[in-house]
């Protein structure tokens, strides 16, 4: 029966393939081409169905892995599994979700934080620190803020693009969240200036730490 439905799934997310859709995403390292809003679609219809999900993922293709995400049960995977998980998660789409919708809602988020920060796979330690940011947002007890602004300062310049960009977001976010150490946040941002340039759309907020620090906390202000 199983067999039957993923095979009937692939050829749903056969059908809904676009070939415009495939070159844009290619073009941030994704690759597939169904439009994410029907994939969402096709996972409210199916509900969660955890063996399924997990049937979908072992295909390795891209589209069934970001529907078997929307269709699990994050609370269901061991953290050896939300670890292999993230470890074949190479395009960032697949990674991104995997993370914010599976690893997050798992029991073992904090674990895999810690194992995924200290990791020299710089994909893999970006996880990481995705993760710390949220805890930086949500639940900053018993972290060690100052020592992640060193971390930063110190890395952060010279890190690959993902892992560069997870580490930016958390220096942003200590900044935002923490107003004890949201000088020294803005002076680390204002000296490395990692991101300064990145392209925005007008009336988006720019990624550079010391621009989106001051945005964020003035609209905080403005409450």
């Amino acid at each position: 029966m199983i067999e039957t439905t993923v095979s009937e799934v692939m050829a749903e997310l056969a059908a809904l393939e676009d070939p415009k859709a495939r070159k844009v995403n290619e073009k941030h390292g994704d690759d597939h081409g169904v439009n994410l809003t029907k994939l969402r679609g096709l996972a409210k219809r199916l509900k969660t169905q955890q063996e399924l999900a997990c049937r979908l993922w072992e295909t390795g293709d891209a589209a069934a892995r970001l529907l078997a995400i929307l269709i699990c049960r994050p609370k269901s995977f061991t953290q050896d599994e939300l670890d292999a998980m993230l470890r074949e998660s190479r395009t960032p789409k697949v990674h991104d979700w995997h993370v914010n919708y599976v690893v997050k809602k798992s029991p073992h988020a904090d674990e895999l934080r810690v194992v995924w920060s200290a990791d020299p796979d710089p994909v893999v330690a970006s996880a990481g620190w995705a993760l710390t940011t949220e805890r930086v947002a949500k639940e900053p007890e018993g972290l060690d803020l100052s020592g992640l602004l060193d971390v930063i300062e110190l890395e952060m310049k010279d890190a690959p693009d993902r892992l560069q960009w997870a580490m930016n977001h958390c220096l942003a976010q200590i900044g935002i969240e923490h107003p004890e150490y949201r000088a020294r946040a803005i002076d680390i941002g204002e000296r490395l200036r990692v991101l300064e340039d990145y392209p925005t759309p007008p009336n988006c907020t720019s990624p550079f730490a010391p621009s989106w620090i001051t945005e964020m906390v003035r609209r905080q202000n403005d409450k």
